[in-house]
């Protein structure tokens, strides 16, 4: 028996190539790579025609390639606190899909409110040169704060307006936000209001809303306090726990603002177990407006963030700073956006 076994084939072998391409489709593989480096420079009849080669013969492109010879990674590390959770999705989409417009590419991890998971991957990222690195609020350790002063790439920070600080600021204050929502409730003649902060250890964010919270109801001569349920809690299960335990109080709150609108359903769910009437017995107001809060029974007030226009903008000041889209002189690095009231039947 023969056991000799033929060559193997090189992995380079037979893969298409840029030229390739370009021979397919009658242009130049100048105008190819146009077509992935800066699509915005090439007609859309060329683009379609381009697009239809690269589909026909296959071909991926070498990104790694492209980056060493024009020195210049097209990935953009994002450093969220949750990918699960909704509040983040339309930022993400938004951000992804600007930056996909122009030949950038969106490289994704979660520390999940966790500063030191945050830290791990800000070092991973920038251990893969990327093109620029967002980070979301300004909630970092020392040594994060530390590599980002030091990252000789854009960085961005968002879902926050800290104008003092060094990078690109997209968002807005937080502690706003404790004021729209104190403030709301007691327009409508709430008096005992308490505030509920997220399950999730370490969401720094959600105290700035609940300090902004507080001094509004002081500045009013009111007593504010605040409810943390179990950190091991899911967020329909810390929503939960707080209605049963705010509401067995001996004198119970007439308003409860929730830290984010996955605990405010908690709560409405189980005040409509416990038979009370929201908002006759108690109001119920969130932070988020996800896609369920409109349909919920009764249907939840809450406070919208610009969370796609987060996303748009903080990709279009990326792209700006790596000159791949003209900006204005100088760069706009401060980027402070509002947020909603939307009133619904909960309060």
């Amino acid at each position: 028996m023969n056991d000799i076994s033929p060559p193997r084939k090189r992995r380079n072998a037979g893969r298409v190539t840029l030229n390739d391409v370009a021979r397919q489709v009658g242009v130049s593989a100048l105008t190819v790579s146009r077509f992935f480096n800066h699509p915005e420079r090439v007609s859309q009849a060329l683009r379609q025609r381009i697009g239809e080669a690269v589909s026909a013969l296959g071909y991926v492109p070498n990104l790694m390639a492209g980056s060493l010879a024009s020195a210049r990674s097209r990935i953009v590390g994002m450093v969220i606190p949750n990918i699960s959770g909704p509040i983040f999705a339309d930022t993400i989409q938004a951000f992804s899909d600007t930056l996909a417009r122009h030949g950038h590419q969106l490289l994704l991890a979660s520390s999940y409110f966790s500063l030191e998971q945050e830290e791990n991957a800000v070092r991973t990222f920038l251990g893969w040169s990327p093109a620029a690195l967002v980070v979301t609020s300004h909630f970092h350790s020392e040594s994060t704060e530390k590599i980002l002063a030091e990252a000789e790439i854009p960085v961005v920070e968002t879902w926050d307006y800290q104008p003092g600080r060094a990078p690109i600021q997209v968002g807005f204050l937080h502690y706003d936000v404790g004021v729209m929502a104190a403030r709301h409730l007691l327009d409508k003649g709430y008096r005992r209001i308490a505030f509920v902060l997220n399950s999730a250890v370490g969401d720094f964010s959600a105290l700035e809303r609940r300090a902004g919270y507080g001094d509004t109801l002081q500045a009013a001569g009111l007593e504010s306090w605040s409810f943390a349920p179990s950190a091991e809690c899911v967020p329909f299960e810390a929503g939960k726990q707080a209605m049963e335990s705010l509401m067995k109080e001996a004198r119970p709150p007439d308003a409860i603002i929730f830290a984010n609108d996955n605990l405010a359903a908690g709560g409405l769910l189980t005040a409509r177990r416990m038979g009370l009437r929201v908002p006759d017995d108690c109001a119920v107001m969130g932070f988020g407006d996800y896609a369920f809060s409109g349909m919920l029974l009764p249907a939840l007030s809450t406070i919208r963030p610009p969370a796609r226009l987060i996303g748009e903008i903080a990709a279009l000041r990326v792209l700006e700073s790596l000159s791949v889209i003209p900006s204005t002189t100088p760069l706009q690095r401060l980027n402070r956006l509002e947020c909603e009231l939307v009133e619904r039947e909960s309060t």
